[in-house]
């Protein structure tokens, strides 16, 4: 069943993503050539009228080919008043951000449905998602290291860590055995030995075993959208989005400027391994998990990176103030560079899934 709800979630993240690009394109006037759901070879496939669906093999995405969207292609005399290409500015720079838009709307809808029956949509504050501590349990061994609420743990043995559950882990792994620690408080750094605790507890298969715990807890607030009738729920919706976006844009900036751990960085493979144990829980969970990703795949792609949505749209605006397009030349080595700098995440993501979902499956095999 897992590979079910996965399918089912990536498929209608991919579905609304295309159905914005297709839409647009149609309501501007151009045609489209191909509708695919996933990349690679056709499974199967239908032409209705001029366009032709398909669903393809490779299912961790898809497209919509418009006519003469690649540079260089042969277009007809009659065909070129419905390509791409030759377009003004505005109508190609729509279809193009018309993809992640629709993602956006996606989780509208959701947001929508849910706090139309009243539940809640739930923001986490960034503090949340960094190793500061907001509680020490008393007597415990961080307490008697010297441990305050409003430290900040940013190494552990000379590694640095800004990620609540990769140095939760660390101390997990250490039971009994002295730690270095070094602390942020307020403007200065301080060094601290800590020898987490002894602790028996069981894991997923209820086999008793020993862990490291040092007695804190992290910051858990969370902006709780609620709204009280279908009136105010189309706004409450909105404000959902919008706060939801803006927390995306915060987490990419603090990636990019080292304040977040890039191993939170998680690829299909911690998405599928997520969306299985969040429709376990409940359609609520399974549902608020796609409207996040939505949002994050939405935020992703209007990155101004060449071959993503953004990258594109990067270029119309380049092309907008130049009063003309870029060289074929420029454009080629543009995207050679964007295409490098997406192999590189996909690497990225890839590396963090197997050490997170991978390794530890295969360790627990064995150990059976």
């Amino acid at each position: 069943m897992s590979i079910f709800w996965a399918v089912v979630f990536f498929g209608l993240l991919i579905f609304f993503h295309e159905l914005g690009h297709f839409i647009v394109a149609k309501l501007v006037g151009v045609k489209v050539l191909k509708f695919s759901l996933g990349f690679g070879p056709k499974l199967i496939g239908k032409k209705i009228g001029e366009t032709e669906y398909l669903i393809s093999a490779i299912p961790l995405g898809g497209y919509v080919k418009p006519l003469g969207e690649e540079p260089g292609e042969e277009i007809s005399e009659e065909d070129k008043p419905r390509s791409f290409q030759c377009q003004p500015v505005w109508k190609r720079a729509a279809i193009v951000v018309a993809g992640p838009v629709f993602n956006l709307v996606l989780a509208y809808v959701i947001f929508l449905a849910f706090l139309c029956f009243k539940l809640p949509v739930a923001i986490p504050e960034l503090d949340s998602m960094t190793t500061t501590i907001e509680n020490i349990v008393d007597d415990a061994p961080a307490m008697k290291a010297g441990l305050k609420k409003d430290d900040t743990i940013v190494a552990i043995d000379g590694v640095s860590v800004m990620d609540w559950s990769e140095m939760a882990e660390i101390f997990s792994k250490n039971p009994g055995k002295e730690v270095a620690l070094k602390i942020k408080r307020g403007n200065e750094l301080i060094n601290i030995q800590v020898v987490p605790e002894a602790v028996k507890t069981k894991d997923e298969n209820d086999k008793e075993i020993v862990v490291g715990r040092i007695g804190i807890s992290k910051k858990m607030g969370a902006k709780i959208i609620q709204s009280t009738s279908i009136f105010s729920a189309p706004f409450k919706a909105v404000e959902a989005v919008y706060r939801w976006s803006v927390l995306t844009v915060e987490v990419v900036v603090k990636l990019f400027t080292g304040s977040v751990s890039a191993k939170q960085v998680g690829g299909p493979i911690l998405i599928v391994d997520a969306a299985a144990k969040a429709a376990a829980i409940g359609a609520f969970a399974y549902f608020n998990f796609i409207a996040i990703i939505s949002i994050n795949l939405a935020i992703l792609n209007l990155l101004p990176v060449p071959v993503l949505d953004g990258g594109h749209i990067m270029f119309f605006a380049i092309e907008a103030l130049r009063g003309k397009p870029l060289s074929e030349r420029v454009l080629v080595i543009a995207n050679k560079v964007g295409m490098a700098l997406l192999l590189s995440l996909i690497a990225l993501v890839f590396y963090n899934d197997t050490m997170r979902i991978v390794v530890p499956w295969i360790q627990k095999s064995l150990s059976q």
